[in-house]
């Protein structure tokens, strides 16, 4: 790798820049690497996050500013959490989740003090000078973008179908009852048939559901994102989620947003609705990608 080349973990932003500082500057270290959370207005508010929080093993963390705006970082070992050092931490489940955790704590309780754009997990760069170089070839842009988060916050909206749960609460014919003459066999493709129906009704409402979520929410959203519906472990309760949706909501609003969900699916048996957060806007913050080597 060039010395003008940024490290970067897997989804990190790519940015390049001029020679590193002299190595008499800590944060130019050339054993450790710049990690970047967020990015906000440069001033106290920020400062004095940096001042209340730690990074992964306990590193203090920074700001490091240009052109108004400022980042929130911590200096952490090269061989750990360089190029070689992220890739397999990224492998590896339980140091994957642990940096998660501690990088979206991070960004939680600076968003608490002030505005922050949320960068993406294992944002990583040689030293602060190239931080400094992007927050310089990229004021226009996170500005503009620092300016449409403030004073939002993102909630996420979720519609299941959940086929097991309509037929619990709302069992089939028995045919051998009502006919008993109808031999097993009849009745039990008369049950599959039910089954059947049901399942395409519960999924058909599911999607009227969905449908009426934006329609309801409309003049109290600032913006919709449509993510790919959770499967697996990423899906929480029981049934299938098939909308996953998160909103941009001004903060004085969410409780109104609530309000104008509330009962939604109650005519829809088997259809569930949940809404998920407040949180720091992470569908909305993402910042566009600079030209450079990866």
């Amino acid at each position: 790798m060039s010395d003008t080349d940024a490290v970067t973990g897997p989804t990190a932003d790519p940015a390049t820049g001029p020679a590193a500082a002299p190595a008499t500057d800590p944060a130019a270290d050339p054993g450790h690497v710049t990690y970047v959370y967020a990015i906000g207005r440069a001033g106290t508010p920020l400062d004095e996050a940096a001042r209340r929080l730690v990074g992964p093993a306990e590193s203090p963390l920074r700001t490091v500013g240009a052109d108004g705006l400022a980042a929130l970082v911590s200096s952490l070992p090269a061989d750990a959490y360089g190029a070689d050092g992220m890739r397999a931490r990224m492998e590896d489940l339980a140091e994957l989740e642990a940096l998660a955790r501690t990088h979206h704590a991070t960004v939680e309780a600076a968003y608490a003090s002030t505005t922050v754009l949320p960068m993406r997990l294992a944002t990583v760069y040689l030293d602060d000078t190239r931080v400094v170089e992007m927050l310089r070839e990229r004021s226009g842009d996170l500005g503009a973008l620092l300016s449409s988060l403030e004073g939002q916050v993102e909630l996420g909206v979720k519609v299941y179908a959940d086929p097991s749960a309509a037929t619990a609460r709302s069992p089939g014919p028995d045919v051998a009852a009502a006919d008993p003459a109808a031999g097993p066999g009849r009745a039990y493709l008369q049950r599959r048939r039910t089954q059947r129906r049901d399942r395409r009704d519960i999924y058909r409402a599911a999607g009227a559901v969905a449908a009426q979520v934006p329609e309801r929410l409309a003049g109290l959203v600032r913006a919709r994102v449509a993510h790919r519906p959770q499967q697996g472990e990423l899906a929480s309760g029981a049934g299938e989620n098939i909308a996953n949706d998160a909103y941009l909501v001004p903060a004085e609003r969410v409780r109104a947003f609530r309000r104008a969900l509330a009962g939604l699916s109650d005519a829809a048996p088997g259809v569930r609705v949940e809404i998920t957060g407040p949180w720091v806007p992470y569908s909305f913050a993402t910042p566009p990608r600079s030209g450079g080597t990866t």
